[in-house]
C-alpha cells in the first residue's frame, strides 16, 4: 500500500463549480490511493467567482471533507467581460438538490499565490493541475512567474472541441471561449498537456439506467449528484436530442484515475482570439498538415461504459 500510495498523482483542481465540475471532484475525493488533492481553486465561469467559490466549499462539506482548501482566484478573464451559464448550470451553478450554506470557508491566500507557492514548494515535476473551466487562474500564473511553468508535471484540461464544433458559439466550447487569450498562453507555455474535447465528453451521455445506479447508491452525496444531474442534462438533452446530457469536466480525474479509458494522439493546438466568428476556437491540426509543434495530447474516444463503471464505482467510496 506505501508504494501505491507515493506513486498518487499530487493534483491541484481549477473549476468553477458546475454541475459537471461537481462529479469530477467527487470522483478525486473517491479516489485517494490515485490521486492527492492538494487544494481547489475557483475561478469565473460557469457562474461568477462568488458563486464558484461557494459551490466549491458545499461540495467539500458535502462530502466531508473539511481537510480540502478552497482557494478564490481570478473572478473575470484578462482582456474580455465575464460570460457566464446560468442558462445551462441554473443561477447557483449548482442548481437541481436543496443545499446549506457552508460552514467552510475560503482561505486567505489568492488561488494564484496558491499556484505559484505550491509549484515552487513540491518537487519539480510532480504536480499535475487539472482544469475544469476557463484558464484564466493558470496563464495568471505563468505570467506572474514564468519559474513555475517548468516545474509543472502536466495539465489535464477539460475544452475545445474537434469535429462537434462548439457549445457556446458554433466553432467555441465554453471554457475556451470564456478566456481564450488566457488559454492561448496555457497552450503555448510548453508544458506536457492532454485535453479532453467535446468531440470525448459527447460521447459520455448521462443515461436513465447510469444515473439509476448513482442513485442506488443512496448515500447524501450520490443522491446530490443525481439531483444536479437531472436538472443539468435538462439543456442538453433539449439541445442534442439524446438519452441524457453528456457529463464533461469527469474526463480530466478519470484520465488520471484510469488513462486506459481514453485514447488519442499528440497535434498541434493553437487558440484563436482575434476572430470575431471563430474566438476561442481551438485549432487541432488532427492530421499533421502543419509543420506546427504537436503541443497537446487530445483525445478523441473514450469507453464509455467503463468510464461511468468508474465513477460510479468511485461515487459510492465517498
Amino acid at each position: 500500500m506505501r508504494d501505491k500510495m507515493s506513486d498518487r498523482r499530487k493534483i491541484i483542481i481549477d473549476t468553477d463549480p458546475g454541475q459537471d465540475d461537481a462529479a469530477a471532484i467527487f470522483l478525486a475525493f473517491g479516489s485517494p490511493q490515485e490521486v492527492d488533492l492538494l487544494g481547489i481553486t475557483t475561478v469565473a465561469g460557469n457562474v461568477p467567482l462568488s458563486l464558484t467559490s461557494r459551490n466549491a466549499l458545499i461540495l467539500c462539506e458535502l462530502c466531508n471533507r473539511p481537510d480540502v482548501k478552497v482557494f478564490a482566484g481570478c473572478d473575470r478573464p484578462l482582456s474580455r467581460p465575464l460570460v457566464t451559464a446560468e442558462h445551462v448550470h441554473g443561477k447557483t451553478g449548482l442548481d437541481g438538490p436543496t443545499l446549506a450554506e457552508p460552514t467552510l470557508k475560503l482561505q486567505p491566500q489568492h488561488s494564484v499565490d496558491f499556484i505559484i507557492e505550491t509549484l515552487r514548494n513540491e518537487p519539480s515535476g510532480t504536480v499535475t493541475l487539472c482544469t475544469l473551466g476557463p484558464l484564466t487562474n493558470i496563464a495568471t500564473a505563468f505570467t506572474r512567474a514564468p519559474d513555475i511553468i517548468s516545474r509543472v508535471r502536466e495539465i489535464v484540461s477539460m475544452g475545445g472541441g474537434f469535429s462537434e464544433g462548439g457549445n457556446i458559439t458554433p466553432a467555441a466550447e465554453f471554457n475556451i471561449y470564456v478566456d481564450p487569450e488566457a488559454a492561448k498562453i496555457v497552450f503555448g507555455a510548453g508544458v506536457p498537456m492532454v485535453l479532453m474535447p467535446l468531440d470525448v465528453t459527447h460521447q459520455l451521455l448521462t443515461r436513465k439506467d447510469r444515473v439509476a445506479r448513482m442513485r442506488a447508491i443512496g448515500t447524501a452525496p450520490a443522491i446530490a449528484m443525481v439531483e444536479m444531474l437531472e436538472f443539468f442534462e435538462r439543456f442538453d438533452i433539449e439541445k442534442y436530442g439524446s438519452d441524457g446530457g453528456p457529463l464533461h469536466d469527469p474526463t480530466v480525474v478519470a484520465y488520471l484515475v484510469k488513462p486506459s479509458l481514453f485514447d488519442g494522439r499528440l497535434c498541434n493546438v493553437e487558440i484563436e482570439t482575434a476572430s470575431e466568428l471563430t474566438a476561442g476556437m481551438t485549432v487541432i491540426d488532427w492530421w499533421h498538415v502543419t509543420d506546427r509543434k504537436r503541443n497537446v495530447k487530445v483525445m478523441r474516444s473514450v469507453d464509455a461504459d467503463g468510464f461511468f463503471d468508474l465513477l460510479i464505482e468511485r461515487f459510492a467510496r465517498i
